[in-house]
């Protein structure tokens, strides 16, 4: 037994935290609202996140957060990429022994353009955190706690730590897999997001499978240029935090960015499309990341770019798929020639 804390009880946080239980690890999950806290403890249910989930009795909640640091050896950090420098800092102040720490979360800090690891790197003091971690992959929350056969991967500059994680996770329905490059782990993750969005675009203007397929390729495709540059491998890529992260969000009524998208492709504005979801939509501020990127690293990233003038320049959807079909000739490979 593992003593474990789960920081963020949202949909992610709640069902790592339901497989973490259900593996018999002394789990305790941390969420700001004192009365999520009594749901989940008295009525061992997470209804604002998971409806209809029964959560394991043993599976306990605090939202005192110096107790969900002070109970366990590892943390596992489940908040948006928004109040991660933020959780960072607190968690800072209140470590006293080393903790290996994880992140689950998926995005890029706009402006700066650091990773979530990096983030952490700088808000944790090294002698506070005994490893960092990324777990990432195809996995959404709502069919975890179904326990639907589900695969990740775990990404670390210390591989005994990625080893300790995958061995804490790995049950009979949910199967983790270890991967040395954390840079093309935590940017798969992120930048299949803004994917994601522009696959909900498509089918929100009805464009139907051919279009679909035609922008998943060309996102991976698109993401592997970027990722390469940067010194990421392109076997992560085909992998899970890559190909197989993308596909699941591109596709799924699960995903909060493919539902932002259709809403946009609907005609919906961004501000209502914010509001009305409730919950972050990572691939927004991740478009804003990724189209810094593409200038910094001097990369083409055509629908990056299509979805960035939707979103912060007022161009309607339609009009960004013009642009994209209407472009120059160009050769397939000619983004893996060198």
């Amino acid at each position: 037994m593992i003593k474990v804390s789960v920081i963020g009880a949202g949909s992610w946080g709640t069902a790592l935290a339901f497989v973490l239980a259900e593996n018999g690890h002394d789990c305790l999950i941390w969420g700001r609202r004192e009365e999520q806290a009594n749901e989940i403890n008295e009525q061992h249910t997470n209804d604002s996140y998971l409806k209809n989930c029964k959560l394991p009795e043993s599976l306990k909640a605090t939202s005192n957060l110096k107790q969900a640091v002070e109970h366990a050896d590892v943390l596992i950090v489940a908040v948006p990429t928004k109040g991660m420098r933020e959780i960072g800092t607190q968690l800072n102040s209140l470590i006293q022994n080393p903790k290996l720490i994880v992140h689950v979360s998926k995005g890029i800090e706009p402006d700066t353009l650091k990773r979530i690891t990096e983030m952490l790197a700088e808000e944790i003091r090294p002698e506070s955190r005994r490893a960092l971690v990324v777990l990432s992959g195809p996995s959404h929350a709502e069919e975890v706690v179904l326990r639907h056969p589900t695969t990740v991967t775990v990404a670390s500059e210390d591989g005994q730590a990625a080893e300790e994680i995958q061995t804490l996770f790995m049950n009979s329905y949910f199967r983790v897999y270890t991967n040395e490059d954390v840079l093309g782990v935590e940017l798969g993750g992120a930048l299949k997001n803004v994917i994601a969005l522009a696959a909900g675009i498509t089918d929100g203007l009805e464009y139907g499978d051919n279009a679909k397929a035609a922008l998943i390729t060309r996102g991976l495709a698109e993401i592997t240029r970027l990722g390469v540059k940067m010194g990421a491998s392109p076997l992560t890529f085909a992998g899970l935090a890559g190909m197989g992260d993308l596909i699941v969000t591109a596709n799924s009524v699960h995903s909060r960015n493919w539902k932002a998208g259709n809403m946009l492709g609907k005609g919906h504005s961004l501000e209502e499309v914010t509001e009305g979801m409730g919950m972050v939509i990572e691939g927004v501020r991740t478009t804003k990341a990724a189209h810094q990127l593409a200038k910094q690293y001097d990369v083409s990233m055509p629908l990056t770019e299509a979805l960035y003038s939707v979103l912060f320049e007022g161009h309607e959807p339609k009009e960004a798929v013009d642009w994209l079909m209407n472009r120059g000739k160009k050769k397939e490979t000619d983004d893996f020639s060198n």
